[in-house]
């Protein structure tokens, strides 16, 4: 399907889109240096970031899947220690200005679904906690080995991952730098499921597509409702939520999904 994120991609080195293969509105964002295991260097995170601004305005897409290519073998096996090596404190400094590749992903309006294909370790556990729901497969590697180089997380780890798996794992886990498997990691709700490699697209799609289905509308309000519970109280968040609520029922997808309930038919959305 032709798309304005799909025509964005194309000019793009490391990083792939496609829309409607897995699913209606589904936009699959691929990361695909396979001679580096799609390691983190400068390029990828600028066209990671250029590909989902792209996508952020697409009306084609409701639900986008990032994933590492299958070529890869991986999801992202980390940052590029090369770039790592050389950087001063100036330059990591300024490298390390936000809006990053993280910051993106997790404030892209739209759902995203991590799809872990393989190594998920450093930055790209980080860029898996940044997604809003993370399938993976059972044998893939997950970690945050940074303190084996003498360092920390420095792409949220030390923030988004404790907000999932508490203090304690998330201390283990960044601590030892050792890494666990996709098991282990739906064990401790690093990962929403883990399933075997070959059962992974039909999961991923079933769950993509489904969720795809919904008003874009409403999908934007429900994640922007949900991930403001890590900022503020409760009693906020709550007054925050019914906001959100009380502003859909001004929306045309409200008035057409009452109307489909009562009438027995499936809901045409327009996102508006």
């Amino acid at each position: 399907m032709s798309s304005p994120s799909v025509e964005f991609a194309a000019g793009c080195e490391f990083v792939d889109a496609e829309v409607g293969e897995r699913a209606d509105g589904v936009a699959t964002v691929s990361i695909d240096r396979p001679e580096a295991r799609n390691a983190l260097n400068t390029q990828v995170r600028e066209e990671l970031i250029a590909v989902f601004d792209a996508i952020e305005d697409d009306e084609a897409v409701n639900v986008v899947v990032l994933t590492g290519s299958d070529k890869a073998k991986a999801f992202v096996a980390g940052a590029d220690v090369g770039e790592l090596q050389e950087r001063s404190v100036v330059e990591q400094r300024e490298a390390s200005q936000q809006p990053r590749v993280y910051e993106t992903v997790a404030a892209c309006p739209k759902p995203v679904i991590g799809r872990l294909n393989g190594h998920a370790l450093g930055g790209g556990c980080e860029i898996a906690l940044a997604c809003d729901i993370r399938i993976a497969r059972e044998d893939a590697k997950l970690g945050q080995p940074e303190i084996n180089l003498g360092l920390i997380p420095g792409g949220g780890g030390t923030q988004r991952l404790p907000r999932l798996v508490g203090t304690g794992q998330a201390m283990r886990l960044i601590l030892s730098g050792e890494f666990i498997d996709g098991t282990e990691a739906a064990d401790i709700g690093l990962v929403e499921e883990a399933v075997p490699g070959d059962e992974l697209d039909e999961r991923v799609n079933e769950l993509a597509g489904s969720i795809a289905s919904h008003s874009p509308l409403a999908l934007s309000r429900a994640k922007e409702a949900v991930s403001a519970a890590a900022e503020q109280p409760l009693s906020r968040g709550l007054a925050y939520e019914s906001e959100l609520f009380v502003g859909l029922f001004a929306s045309e997808d409200k008035q057409e999904g009452i109307d489909a309930f009562f009438e027995d038919r499936e809901p045409e959305w327009t996102g508006k």
